[in-house]
């Protein structure tokens, strides 16, 4: 598949699927439903780049059970654990049951929220502009250190006996992306190369995908790829865990910081519900729980502002032509 065309229907590819699952309101005036790049099942009144509360209350929910799920970033199973100790405390938080949804693909995530299996999630960077305008994703949190910092960076990944030793060393050779949705995995890495280093997919350098960053980085050690772009908040991760040799690999580019995954809800949901959800993720106690033994630097959820923070995501989506248009 070329390049160009991945990139051209990027929110399209991962919107193609929810075609059926349109929301049934009969379509507004412009004046009446401004929505700027978001899908035209949803509105934005409020300016804030996110889509509203529904304005018929039969389509607001109220769910018996919430169902959460995380960025399927690296192997699910390994996050339904580390993730148990935060579900018990919403359940407690909300008085509500709380249900762990691993899931595969990012697309199979944003899906699932638009058809409303989907309450709560935790959506990778790069993606959560497309989980926004095509999913009604509404970011509110992302994970911190304790004095606030938060963030990590794209890195460009070698074998460490490897040749290359910059990223203008990759032309003619080739480079792992994971996701087109990704940001560290596919976005930025692509915008950087090409701005700052003048190298295309395709015409300079073999592109290919390798679904996830743990793909990725134990591709680069094993030598299935030449380089990769991946996360370093997952290498660290799974440097922690001994999933890896860091020894295997070299790092030959590091970028800007970047926002983390951001936590959100379903546009649809209950504000009562959405309340104590929030409730949930800023009181949840860090202290010895799974979560902080999982992401050792971190140690609190920040509210966020999707307007704000992710600004320079969607500027680097803009340098890299992508359209959130769903259809």
């Amino acid at each position: 598949m070329k390049l160009k065309s991945v990139l051209r229907g990027l929110a399209v590819a991962a919107c193609a699927t929810f075609a059926t699952v349109l929301l049934m309101n009969q379509p507004l005036r412009a004046e009446d439903c401004p929505r700027g790049t978001l899908d035209k099942a949803y509105c934005d009144k409020n300016g804030d780049l996110t889509a509203d509360l529904p304005s018929d209350k039969s389509k607001v929910v109220n769910p018996d059970t919430i169902i959460f799920s995380y960025t399927p970033v690296e192997d699910p199973a390994v996050y339904q654990k580390v993730w148990d100790g935060f579900v018990k405390h919403m359940a407690k938080v909300t008085g509500k049951k709380v249900v762990f949804f691993p899931v595969q693909s990012y697309a199979a995530q944003y899906e699932a929220m638009r058809s409303g299996r989907l309450h709560i999630a935790g959506v990778n960077t790069g993606g959560n502009p497309v989980a926004v305008n095509c999913a009604g994703f509404v970011p509110f949190a992302m994970m911190a250190s304790k004095d606030g910092s938060f963030g990590y960076e794209m890195e460009i990944l070698v074998p460490a006996d490897s040749a290359i030793k910059s990223p203008a060393d990759i032309k003619g050779k080739s480079l792992a992306f994971t996701s087109p949705t990704s940001n560290s995995g596919f976005k930025a890495p692509s915008a950087i190369l090409k701005a700052d280093f003048g190298l295309v997919a395709e015409k300079d350098f073999k592109p290919a995908f390798s679904g996830k960053h743990d793909n990725s980085i134990l591709g680069v050690a094993n030598k299935d790829y030449e380089a990769a772009a991946i996360a370093n908040s997952v290498l660290k991760r799974m440097v922690d865990r001994k999933v890896v040799d860091p020894k295997k690999i070299r790092s030959i580019y590091k970028s800007q910081t970047f926002p983390t995954t951001g936590y959100g809800h379903a546009h649809n949901l209950d504000p009562k519900v959405v309340e104590k959800i929030k409730e949930a993720f800023f009181t949840f106690p860090w202290e010895g729980s799974d979560l902080q033994k999982e992401f050792k630097k971190e140690g609190k959820f920040i509210p966020i502002v999707y307007k704000k923070d992710w600004d320079v995501i969607r500027k680097i989506d803009k340098a890299n032509g992508v359209s959130y248009a769903c259809k």
